[in-house]
């Protein structure tokens, strides 16, 4: 079945004009035919098309149901973006496929790119969870100085991986505790500064490594959530 994406389907019983136009003059899709849209919130929706608009399709909810994600403990992810945006934007793709709640993307001191608009990377979140059958839309913020990010309340475990050898590093699988919110921290291309890592071990960030082998910015990324939902497992 189709699923389109409508974080207010619930009171207005339309869908949005991108999505309206995806609906019918892409899909072919007309009055009478069964649609699912998701909020964004966790809800799916078991629809009707009532009147298959090109601008406007208009729906009849049958059925609601919640779908919690599939894993226990938030995962949110600070990244400094690539300066190569394909990287980015196929990195956020990939995790938001695997399962996460949040992405901070951060400006820090070695940052190969200083700003960042959202707008078209919200649309690749939104395709993903589609995509993957998820309900929930990961919480996708604005640019923010690592120093704030750092600074933000959080209640749960904190990482930053490191690349540097110098400062003693913990082996990421063997720190992080299954089911817990967790928040990991990922630097630019050239690496966390020093006083960066140094502000976020007196914030409580445990500095870690994702192994012997040095990974791209994105990589390192992917390889974090992949590793958080792999060691919920066992």
């Amino acid at each position: 079945m189709h699923r389109f994406y409508a974080p207010d389907i619930a009171e207005s019983k339309v869908l949005p004009e991108e999505e309206s136009q995806h609906a019918v003059r892409v899909l072919r899709l007309v009055e009478g035919d069964c649609i699912e849209v998701v909020d964004g919130q966790g809800n799916c929706y078991k629809c009707r098309i009532t009147l298959a608009h090109p601008k406007k399709c208009a729906i009849e909810v049958e059925e609601c149901v919640y779908a919690a994600p599939h894993w226990t403990g938030s995962i949110t992810l600070g990244i400094a973006p690539t300066k190569n945006l394909d990287r980015m934007e196929w990195m956020a793709e990939k995790v938001t496929e695997m399962g996460i709640d949040r992405i901070i993307p951060m400006r820090c001191r070695y940052s190969e790119r200083k700003e960042l608009k959202t707008e078209r990377l919200k649309k690749i979140l939104i395709s993903a969870m589609k995509q993957s059958l998820k309900s929930t839309l990961p919480q996708l913020e604005e640019m923010t100085p690592v120093a704030d990010v750092l600074k933000m309340p959080f209640n749960g475990q904190k990482f930053i991986a490191y690349c540097d050898k110098e400062i003693d590093r913990k082996l990421f699988s063997m720190s992080y505790r299954k089911n817990e919110d967790v928040l990991i921290l990922v630097g630019p291309e050239g690496d966390f500064s020093k006083e960066e890592v140094d502000l976020a071990i007196v914030q409580g960030f445990i500095p870690v490594s994702f192994g012997e082998s040095r990974l791209r910015t994105e990589t390192a990324a992917m390889y974090a959530v992949a590793a958080c939902h792999a060691l919920k497992q066992v």
